[in-house]
């Protein structure tokens, strides 16, 4: 079991270098001004109050001061306070990322109410599965992206006894759906001091948001974050990453995600930093605006930053770009040394967390060993205890593989309205089963080998497709790799390798798979190889694997 603070040994709560403490405590670095706010209303006032002329929020032709920001947040709350949304009610956003979407998710935060973000790769039916689960009063969409009406998807779904309005975000009004401009001319009608004291009385241990993740059933389960947990995690995160005042971060991870929420905009509130919302990944679109920007900061999951690292970046302006922070069930290595070799970037740090558990739990930190990066998802925030269990739950020394267990205040209430859920995910001494497998060296530092779901058995042995992708980056010739198990006769399951050859490379499959055997233990070898040319991924930027498994039965048959 590692406490907070890691290899460094602090107690528990007790910031290291570079980490910010709780309510009360002295900051570390001075980076962020005043106690970590205990709210999310609390942090933007502060941000409005500190940085009024600063550039917040920068989308297209739209530009936004703290100031203003902040005075769109309440014109938002305002509204909602007209349409009768009650503290506590769950107020749904269906939509890209936007500066529409920042002032919605700011304005419910304002007024109350809880925020319950929903994936926009999902279907109608799985959209009010959500808004159905959450009991949304209220959801603000979109009626026109990449030719989806997403309020005409919700209309269709029927069977939301609690859901009263529909608001389009952007797109043109349709019938049963309020325009955005209709919907703030509503807060005419709401007296400033109205708003400002439902901002004031939020309390920093009650609910920000609700954010569902399907888990490994399928089933829509509501994580239950509050405001404090948010803004303490991420006063930290921002501390140990090095993101600060004056920092541009461009944001290609959605907003619905705790990724996007939270270490995104809750983040730039936290410096003032500002927040460059992007509404799809798109490689050109991303080195434009990192050069038109001057983008500082610039965090996504490996498969994002493997894509950017495999298209010709000559004649593309980055010097500005000089933090990157990736996570996953595993990174790998190699791509940390070319983010820093081939971009130049300044930090390059390695995180590990779920949305159960706000989104972070362990970090490295700056000045941290290039190989703790590269082979480590870091250490325990302060708060946070991490630790390695095998199946009865009994916890595992330094170097033994097991299951990955958090306990902390960064911890879910639960899942929303699912005892049950909640009593399978968190113990009755607090700790949470992730489903994840790693292992804790001697200083605390994590090593993610695989999610429990995804290693597969061949003839008796564990199989984890994260290690044997971080060891199949090593061939000069391939740019992204993911490994999934497929049926076999004799040893039950063996590995399918799909790669992307790297920028202008070729490959063989059979000269893959004998490279492979050279270098790693035969039941870890892949014994089929796929040439693809690129990932089915998700709207996180993650590559999803159940697409790539339903491939692999078909080509193995």
């Amino acid at each position: 079991m590692t406490p907070g603070g890691g290899a460094s040994g602090d107690p528990i709560g007790s910031p290291g270098p570079g980490e910010v403490p709780g309510p009360g405590e002295s900051h570390a670095t001075g980076e962020s001004p005043g106690a970590v706010p205990p709210t999310i209303p609390a942090a933007l006032d502060r941000a409005a109050t500190t940085w009024p002329q600063d550039e917040a929020l920068v989308d297209g032709p739209v530009r936004l001061t703290f100031g203003q920001l902040a005075a769109a947040a309440d014109e938002v709350a305002r509204a909602l306070v007209a349409s009768g949304v009650q503290p506590g009610d769950r107020v749904s956003i269906w939509a890209p990322n936007s500066h529409e979407w920042v002032l919605a998710a700011l304005g419910v935060y304002r007024a109350g109410a809880v925020l319950v973000p929903v994936n926009t790769r999902f279907k109608g039916i799985e959209a009010a599965r959500v808004l159905r689960a959450a009991g949304a009063r209220l959801v603000l969409t979109v009626t026109d992206f990449l030719g989806a009406d997403y309020a005409a998807l919700i209309r269709a779904e029927g069977d939301l006894p609690e859901l009263r309005e529909i608001v389009a975000l952007r797109g043109p009004a349709r019938a049963g759906v309020v325009a955005w401009p209709d919907f703030l001319a509503r807060a005419a009608a709401t007296p400033a001091a109205t708003s400002r004291l439902r901002a004031l009385a939020v309390e920093p241990d009650g609910l920000s948001d609700v954010v569902f993740t399907s888990g490994t059933t399928g089933a829509p389960k509501g994580a239950m974050l509050t405001h404090h947990a948010s803004t303490r995690v991420y006063a930290t995160w921002s501390s140990v990453v090095g993101l600060r005042h004056g920092d541009r971060y461009l944001l290609i991870y959605p907003l619905f995600h705790c990724a996007g929420l939270k270490s995104g905009l809750l983040a730039c509130l936290l410096v003032g930093a500002a927040l460059v919302p992007l509404p799809v990944f798109d490689v050109p679109e991303v080195l434009r605006t990192v050069a038109a920007e001057k983008i500082t900061m610039l965090p996504g999951p490996p498969a994002i930053y493997q894509t950017i690292l495999n298209v010709d970046l000559s004649g593309h302006d980055l010097s500005s770009w000089r933090l990157a922070v990736t996570g996953a069930a595993s990174v790998p290595g190699e791509l940390v040394r070319r983010l820093r070799d081939e971009l130049r970037l300044e930090t390059v740090l390695t995180a590990y967390g779920l949305t159960e558990t706000t989104g972070t739990a362990t970090m490295c930190r700056r000045g941290d060993d290039p190989g703790i990066v590269t082979r480590t998802s870091g250490r325990a925030i302060p708060g946070v205890e991490v630790r390695v269990v095998n199946d009865a739950g009994v916890e595992l020394g330094a170097g033994k593989p097991g299951e990955i267990e958090v306990r902390g205040y960064n911890v879910m209430r639960g899942y929303f309205d699912d005892p049950e859920a909640t009593a399978q995910a968190v113990g009755p001494d607090g700790w949470l089963r992730t489903g994840d497998i790693g292992v804790l060296d001697a200083a605390g530092n994590v090593r993610i080998t695989d999610r429990k779901k995804d290693m597969f058995i061949v003839g008796g042995f564990n199989a984890y497709p994260a290690e044997i992708e971080a060891a199949m980056l090593a061939h000069p010739a391939i740019a992204h790799v993911a490994v999934v198990g497929v049926p076999d006769e004799r040893l039950g399951e063996v590995g399918m390798a799909f790669v992307v050859p790297r920028l202008g490379g070729s490959l063989d499959p059979g000269e893959v798979i004998a490279w492979c055997r050279e270098r790693m233990a035969n039941f870890k070898a892949p014994r089929y190889v796929e040439v693809v040319d690129a990932f089915p991924l998700n709207a996180s930027g993650k590559v999803v694997k159940f697409e790539l498994r339903a491939r692999a039965a078909d080509i193995v048959g």
